[in-house]
């Protein structure tokens, strides 16, 4: 597998990134304002994330999707892992990212990658969406914030 920048001529994988968030206007903006990337296994894409600055020395990865025929073979954590390398190698101090509280496999993920929580925002989902979200059977609410030093 390989993970690289996209191209500024090639089309995003809107239909992962719609995965990882549901509302098209908020991914366009991401992919707008930040760096996308995606993971390739025998030339089709399988991954993507999103590299966004947001603070001075600080980027937020956004958007972390895979093809869901394929959770669970450690795709996701290459990606983190990468996210996280290359945010340290274009000078960020900081990388952050945010997640459902509701989601305890992402949660688990980002840990194992080395990021430890720092705050939770309540109603997060309830004042950026207009459609109600479920995950786990259970209607999201929250964003659980995580951070790592670079």
């Amino acid at each position: 597998m390989t993970i690289r920048k996209l191209e500024s001529n090639e089309s995003p994988p809107m239909n992962l990134l719609l995965l990882a968030d549901p509302s098209e206007r908020l991914v366009r903006q991401y992919i707008q304002r930040g760096q996308c990337f995606v993971a390739e296994r025998e030339g089709r894409v399988v991954g993507v994330y999103v590299l966004l600055p947001t603070r001075p020395e600080t980027v937020e990865l956004v958007n972390v999707a895979v093809e869901q025929s394929l959770h669970g073979q450690g795709i996701g954590k290459q990606m983190v892992n990468h996210a996280v390398q290359t945010a340290r190698q274009l000078g960020f101090a900081t990388i952050e990212v945010g997640t459902g509280s509701t989601g305890a496999h992402q949660l688990i993920l980002y840990q194992k990658c080395g990021f430890r929580m720092i705050s939770i925002d309540r109603d997060f989902f309830i004042r950026h969406y207009d459609e109600e979200i479920y995950e786990n059977g259970m209607r999201l609410y929250d964003m659980v914030r995580l951070s790592q030093d670079l």
